[in-house]
């Protein structure tokens, strides 16, 4: 992927893509099938400095976001925060004309000053999430988040008062809310894949567990197993709680807690020799997670085998 573009306002977004200059510096939504493409260019990244929201449809054409491939035949929903990376690698053996259509919100953080979303924004994890975690909707989903955009841009398109911001934030926090409902619609209705995510999370504990150079490389943090289960921390913890009620982090506890108890129990190791095992640089911090998670001290637990 060459050096990305990187695009300060939604102006500078327009040029780039061949569109006319935005009735309104700070938010813009734009028809997809209006954007210019050069069938030349099959490789593509930039870095957008305000927030996107999309629903995006290509035909004739597979598109690969990070390490995995999307047919865009379908409804699929992306979200990114100002600062994120966004790449596009058209398939380079694809002879017919794409088609792109679907719609895109471009929004400042400028236009949330002194409104609710200023700090509220940052609550909404899917910004977060990297962009193969899109989300694919329904038919009846996409309806209602179009209708949504569409009474956004028909605000700003109509004669701009003192009310006029604040309507356009309550219909974007509308927007995010019912996003944040799809997200967890999709955590549950997308069992296999998620099941296989579960069932990848456990043998990775197992074997980071087992294994005996724990010593050295400590205890794994949320960013290694998201990493090597090719999600997002926050994508993954989300997912997590829906299905288990447990966050990453609380996996992580658990099957360590797991692995203490088996050791306490079998071996006549110190606690301090356990802790260290276990990748503590210091024992006071892994008796003061074993008590917090199972309400006795190492030694407690250890004398109830006596």
């Amino acid at each position: 992927m060459k050096q990305p573009i990187r695009l300060k306002t939604i102006s500078e977004f327009h040029q780039f893509r061949g569109l006319p200059k935005p009735e309104h510096p700070l938010i813009s939504v734009i028809d997809y099938s209006t954007i210019s493409h050069d069938p030349d260019i099959k490789e593509l990244s930039w870095i957008l400095d305000f927030y996107s929201i999309s629903i995006k449809r290509t035909s004739n054409a597979k598109i690969k976001y990070g390490q995995l491939e999307y047919d865009f035949d379908e409804g699929v929903m992306f979200f990114m925060a100002p600062g994120q990376v966004f790449g596009v690698t058209l398939d380079p053996d694809t002879s017919l004309q794409t088609k792109h259509t679907g719609w895109i919100l471009l929004i400042h953080p400028d236009f949330f000053w002194n409104t609710s979303l200023a700090k509220n924004i940052k609550h909404y994890e899917y910004f977060d999430y990297s962009v193969k975690e899109a989300l694919f909707l329904s038919e009846k989903e996409e309806d209602v988040v179009k209708n949504v955009v569409q009474n956004i841009q028909n605000e700003y398109h109509s004669n701009i008062d003192q009310f006029s911001q604040n309507i356009i934030i309550s219909q974007i926090e509308t927007l995010l809310n019912y996003a944040e409902r799809f997200y967890q619609r999709q955590f549950i209705t997308r069992k296999i894949s998620n099941h296989k995510i579960l069932d990848s999370l456990e043998k990775l504990l197992n074997d980071y567990f087992n294994n005996e150079d724990l010593i050295t490389k400590g205890l794994p943090s949320v960013q290694f197993v998201a990493d090597q289960l090719n999600v997002s921390a926050s994508y993954l913890t989300g997912l997590l709680k829906v299905l288990t009620g447990q966050s990453t982090q609380q996996h992580i506890h658990e099957k360590l807690i797991k692995k203490a108890k088996e050791k306490l129990s079998t071996t006549q190791l110190s606690v301090s020799e356990i802790a260290y095992e276990l990748g503590f640089e210091h024992p006071q911090s892994f008796s003061k997670l074993f008590k917090n998670k199972t309400k006795v001290s190492p030694l407690e637990f250890r004398q109830s085998f006596n």
